[in-house]
């Protein structure tokens, strides 16, 4: 295929890519920020909640370590994306007939949202791949940030939208809320799924010399960058999944904040993580992901702090707007290091590794913060903010020490932390940065 038409196909594949992503974005936003609450509705305990969190990521991050292999063998990308986004589809019609019946089993939803997590990872190391093909090097940080801004306007829309509908629903019967939300959440996935079918997919050799076990790739964490990258991350995900979880259960059962109160607060976060996105994109770009990635961490390990300090719901909205601050540009920058570190052939593999090893984080981070939680003495009258300090504090060494650790693999522009801050605020612009624009 000549260079002119492999690049015309190329660019009408993100364009379907990016239909793909409007419809999923609505998925994400009617399922993710409710799983929680609808658990809770089905009698659900503080344990249970730190299940949902800690076994989908478990399985999920363990069904990845036969992504990469099921996908040389069926040696088409686009064929496993297709496959498991539809059964990913097929596990939200089961949450919805549970909501129909009112089946108040916490452990049949919680297995029901491990298949539902487990479909989508297997999905997930083959789409980066096959989308780190389609985007140039150079554009990777802009043109990623300016898809997940736009899209983001779509999950916060189709969230605000589910809060909306269960508040409402609240007044005739909450679980028939559910089950508009889980049928809403199925037809969107379905189109997204019709979309990533018109895909056009890069030829991609798979060699022998490329396979590589998990244990060779933690074997090179002392001196391979990449490995140690993973391991940050890792650790990372494990200090703020020991409280991320129960966040939920705190506003709803604690404070007793409404759906739709909880909904404004939740989504804050979120908007100004798509707000925020594509400036951090552009400046990676330019600075690089490292530089990115060491300036958020320390923030990420203020945010539970922030909780501790006050729980007034005007002050949790500047507290999620930090948050949204700062993990749009770690988000971001984790996932684009991974295409920068690694080459197009091996990618699948670190990518499923990279999921693999950061599941397993979070699902121990869950459920060792399910079990403090049963332990902890009680700051200021409720033990979740005692685990929100063990959390933050474990955030901040992470951020700070293991950081340090973590070099760029490319040139990039240095930058000091104060001229990166007023940047990205849009104070003190860098130069040549605001000129570009992103094309599909």
């Amino acid at each position: 295929m000549s260079m002119v038409l492999e690049k015309k196909q190329a660019n009408k594949s993100l364009k379907f890519s990016f239909l793909d992503g409007v419809f999923a974005s609505g998925m994400t936003g009617f399922t993710q920020g409710y799983f929680t609450p609808f658990l809770l509705l089905l009698g659900g305990t503080a344990g249970h909640v730190g299940a949902l969190s800690a076994f989908p990521n478990l399985f999920a991050s363990l069904i990845q370590l036969k992504s990469a292999d099921l996908t040389e063998k069926v040696k088409s990308r686009k064929k496993i994306i297709s496959i498991f986004v539809s059964f990913q589809a097929l596990m939200l019609l089961p949450m919805a007939i549970i909501a129909l019946l009112g089946i108040e089993k916490p452990v049949v939803f919680i297995a029901t949202v491990i298949l539902f997590t487990s479909f989508g990872a297997l999905a997930t190391p083959c789409w980066g791949s096959l989308m780190s093909d389609l985007v140039a090097e150079d554009r990777r940080g802009q043109y990623f940030g300016w898809r997940n801004r736009t899209l983001g306007f779509v999950t916060v829309a189709s969230a605000f939208i589910a809060g909306f509908i269960l508040h409402q629903m609240k007044k005739i019967n909450i679980f028939y809320g559910f089950v508009i939300v889980f049928s809403l959440a199925f037809i969107f996935r379905i189109i997204s799924w019709y979309f990533l079918k018109r895909m056009y997919e890069p030829p991609l050799e798979y060699k022998k010399e490329d396979y590589f076990t998990l244990i060779n790739f933690l074997s090179r964490i002392r001196k391979s960058n990449f490995a140690k990258f993973v391991l940050f991350v890792s650790m990372m995900n494990f200090s703020v999944n020991l409280a991320s979880p129960f966040f939920a259960v705190l506003m709803l059962r604690d404070l007793h904040f409404s759906y739709l109160l909880y909904s404004l607060i939740t989504i804050t976060a979120t908007l100004t993580i798509y707000l925020t996105i594509s400036r951090w994109g552009k400046h990676a770009d330019r600075i690089g992901n490292i530089k990115v990635i060491k300036f958020t961490s320390p923030l990420i390990g203020v945010i539970p702090l922030l909780w501790i300090v006050n729980r007034n719901p005007i002050f949790l909205f500047f507290a999620q707007v930090i948050s949204g601050f700062a993990w749009a540009g770690f988000n971001l920058c984790a996932s684009n290091f991974i295409y920068d570190a690694v080459t197009p052939e091996k990618r699948i593999r670190c990518i499923s590794y990279f999921n693999v090893l950061n599941g397993l984080a979070l699902c121990f981070g869950a459920l060792l913060g399910g079990f403090l939680l049963q332990k902890l003495s009680p700051l200021f009258g409720y033990k979740i903010l005692t685990l929100f300090l063990l959390s933050s504090i474990l955030r901040l060494l992470v951020g700070f020490l293991m950081s340090m650790k973590l070099k760029e693999v490319r040139p990039v522009e240095k930058i000091s932390r104060s001229q990166l801050f007023f940047s990205v605020i849009g104070i003190r612009p860098l130069l040549g940065i605001e000129r570009k624009t992103v094309r599909y």
